[in-house]
């Protein structure tokens, strides 16, 4: 069982336009708390009890949200990303939080029915869990995820183009890992989009005979990515 979660929590959001002018996206409230209350309310009901918050923009606002986490029966602990420069390289921020042990990876803008934080903090004999939504329709927005018989992770391509090699798995930002992942970000280069992607340290992971175990999300997913998207959440569609 797993007890410790990274969140990711860093980002500005700039395609919430001036809702980020003042909070970082992922303290935006969506149905009267923020994205990232969500997040963490939902990991300690399933067990997890030390949490890891990387921050940036507006890092005050999270820290004098959560404090040391002791008011919502956890411990918080924090790091800063100073430099934006992708997902890749803030994981490497945490190397020390996690120690020896496995984690919970989350982005702090991703939702999910909390039922499933329940499956994702179980490794089992796996090195890592991708969660996934079957959503053909967003793949060119996001990570198509390729499996085999035995649902697990293949391949991992960030927004196939049109006539590239495809799924009907979408990548849905919420992971387990051992600590075995740190040795694939610290060789990462960075992508043509000029960040280090984490995705390339997921695919090399299962690409060097390690077991990533995928795993389909039940139940409600919503990438809180602009304002129309926190509107139908707020709306309670």
């Amino acid at each position: 069982m797993i007890h410790k979660a990274v969140l990711l929590a860093a980002g500005k959001g700039t395609r919430m336009r001036e809702l980020t002018n003042e909070l970082p996206k992922p303290m935006i409230p969506v149905r009267g708390q923020p994205i990232l209350r969500h997040i963490v309310d939902g990991l300690r009901a399933a067990g997890v009890t030390h949490f890891q918050i990387v921050v940036g923009w507006r890092a005050d606002v999270v820290t004098d949200y959560f404090g040391d986490g002791s008011q919502f029966g956890i411990s918080v602990e924090y790091a800063t990303q100073v430099v934006q420069d992708g997902t890749g390289r803030v994981v490497e921020l945490a190397k020390e939080f996690v120690g020896a042990d496995p984690f919970v990876l989350s982005y702090g803008d991703i939702l999910i029915d909390p039922a499933n934080y329940h499956r994702l903090v179980k490794l089992d004999d796996a090195e890592g869990l991708v969660s996934v939504k079957h959503n053909p329709g967003e793949i060119a927005k996001g990570g198509a995820v390729f499996v085999n018989e035995r649902f697990e992770m293949t391949d991992l391509r960030e927004k196939p183009q049109p006539g590239e090699p495809t799924s009907p798995w979408y990548n849905a930002g919420v992971y387990a890992f051992r600590p075995s992942i740190f040795e694939f970000t610290a060789k990462l280069e960075k992508s043509p989009r000029g960040e280090y992607e984490l995705t390339d340290a997921i695919r090399a992971l299962a690409q060097s005979g390690r077991k990533v175990q995928v795993v389909e999300l039940t139940g409600d997913w919503a990438d809180v990515r602009d304002p129309e998207v926190l509107a139908q959440l707020n709306a309670g569609t």
